[in-house]
């Protein structure tokens, strides 16, 4: 990761940290941004539609009946023109907030290319859904983006007469033009309803509502803002008038005093270069992705595991090929593979208790295989000592552990802390080759491959399946997650579960002798 980004990175999560502490990390909204975006698209929806039954597209009736909404019915017009206009300003800043941090956390690149290209369109969409609904106000405000817009449209040559010239004068003008804006105002939502689908495709469990806490709290504070500064109508467009003084929106119009600046073309020239470059993003520079997962069907019985915890769906079932008994086995897409390895670690045969044989699992991946993965965890723990000798994995997005290399303590990563089997817990602590596992990572409630600290926790727990076995004493494990920001915190965290495995009896040892009548146990 470059030194600006990294920076920007800091920055978002040292913000993120303070949203923790008073939200938590379930509630963060930085943590919620993609699902708020759907949030505040449905209250723009809900809130249209009650307007839309009050609106009249006449050329004096569409700005009467938005006076009517806001100061006769305000109790419940005016309060769902409000929330239209602030949800929709609201939808834009995390819109703008989503992109930046996806970008500043790299997570728009090689098989996530797909999700930030389908993004992009959805900027233009919900650019002309706001321009198209200020239109139908029909105010000086309306009246000033008509003109501005139209001039713009003329820019590109491509209309057999002006469109613009329909603003010049009151006869130009019909109620048809209110009846059109009406039509594109319902279907460009529509077909961004489409889009947004299209972009969470890829993505399994995807956000796309936000915990009702957060909801809640949001969908208050907009009914507070609804009524202590309603949005209100400035005075109405005419066309005799040119308008001079406007108060703009800028969540919306923020490019728009440059229409009146620049000439059109040049104007469409810096959108079209914005844009072409947002859509080639991911691809400069190319990036090296690491091999995709491997099956292995001599190792695989088709019991879906990987299927059910790969977060990208870059793992599916498909009729068995090998002429074994068993129906299916796993089939990896290349080009859906982030190479993150939770798959592997969700695989039944992933187990370095393996010794009769070569660790192969069912589905492995080749920079990383779990061979070598036992190789080094042995190798790490032969150089421990001590009474309080702890094994910290970590993510290759998380903290730096170097600073973690103390006495006592040996450090690994993972592409993802999900990657690691709960049976690697259990071979570590019960065969006695460290007196603790410690696992940390990105930061809470923000896994950079959105689901692995989640899985990782409900495997640990015994929720979800491979679960750590009952035998495994769970004080011995420690974890936290600590992101880029809370690298002090995660040393402190560490010494302490050190003090509590000083202050733990020690583990029986278990050993086991094969003799001509079997495995038999010696506690």
């Amino acid at each position: 990761m470059s030194g600006p980004r990294r920076l920007v990175r800091t920055a978002f999560e040292r913000v993120e940290n303070g949203f923790d502490r008073a939200f938590g990390p379930d509630w963060n909204p930085l943590h919620q941004l993609g699902a708020l975006g759907w949030f505040f698209y449905w209250i723009t929806i809900v809130s249209g539609i009650y307007l839309y039954i009050f609106f009249d597209t006449g050329i004096n009736q569409a700005y009467q009946s938005l006076e009517y909404l806001t100061h006769v019915q305000w109790y419940a017009g005016g309060v769902m023109r409000s929330l239209h206009r602030y949800a929709s300003d609201a939808l834009i800043i995390v819109m703008m907030l989503h992109l930046l941090r996806e970008y500043v956390m790299d997570r728009y690149r090689g098989a996530r290319w797909f999700t930030w290209f389908t993004g992009v369109p959805l900027l233009w969409l919900v650019f002309a859904c706001g321009i198209s609904g200020y239109w139908m106000v029909w105010d000086i405000l309306a009246q000033y983006i008509a003109i501005a817009t139209t001039e713009w449209l003329d820019a590109l040559g491509i209309f057999g007469e002006s469109i613009a010239r329909n603003f010049l004068t009151p006869a130009t003008l019909s109620g048809r033009f209110f009846t059109l804006m009406v039509f594109i105002h319902i279907a460009v939502p529509l077909v961004m309803l489409l889009v947004m689908w299209i972009h969470i495709l890829r993505q399994r469990n995807a956000k796309v509502n936000p915990p009702i806490g957060l909801a809640a709290g949001t969908l208050a504070m907009l009914l507070v803002l609804s009524f202590v500064k309603p949005a209100l109508s400035q005075a109405p467009a005419d066309l005799g008038v040119v308008p001079s003084v406007i108060n703009l929106d800028w969540f919306y119009l923020a490019a728009y005093p440059l229409l009146d600046r620049l000439p059109g073309r040049v104007m469409w020239a810096i959108a079209a270069s914005a844009t072409l470059f947002l859509l080639v993003l991911p691809w400069l520079p190319p990036l090296r992705r690491p091999a995709p997962a491997r099956v292995d069907l001599d190792n695989c019985n088709g019991c879906g595991r990987c299927v059910e915890d790969c977060p990208f769906s870059a793992v599916a079932l498909q009729p068995r090929t090998d002429g074994t008994g068993f129906s299916q086995e796993a089939v990896v897409a290349n080009e859906l593979c982030t190479s993150c390895g939770i798959c592997v670690g969700a695989c039944p045969t992933s187990t370095p208790f393996r010794r009769t044989t070569e660790l192969i699992p069912g589905i492995d991946l080749p920079d990383l295989r779990i061979q070598v993965m036992r190789d080094k965890t042995l190798a790490a723990a032969s150089g421990l000592s001590g009474n309080a000798r702890v094994l910290v994995y970590g993510c290759d997005q998380g903290p730096d552990l170097n600073r973690l290399r103390v006495p006592g303590v040996a450090v690994l990563t993972l592409p993802c802390i999900a990657m690691l089997p709960p049976s690697f817990l259990d071979f570590i602590i019960m065969r006695h080759h460290a007196d603790g596992v410690f696992l940390t990572g990105c930061a809470e409630g923000d896994c950079h491959y959105h689901l692995g600290i989640q899985w990782t926790e409900q495997r640990l727990a015994g929720e979800r399946d491979p679960y750590l076995r009952k035998r495994v004493p769970r004080e011995r494990i420690g974890e936290f997650w600590s992101g880029l920001t809370h690298g002090k915190r995660l040393e402190r965290e560490l010494a302490d579960f050190q003090d509590r495995l000083r202050a733990l009896p020690p583990l029986k040892r278990r050993t086991v002798e094969y003799t001509s009548e079997g495995a038999v146990r010696h506690d």
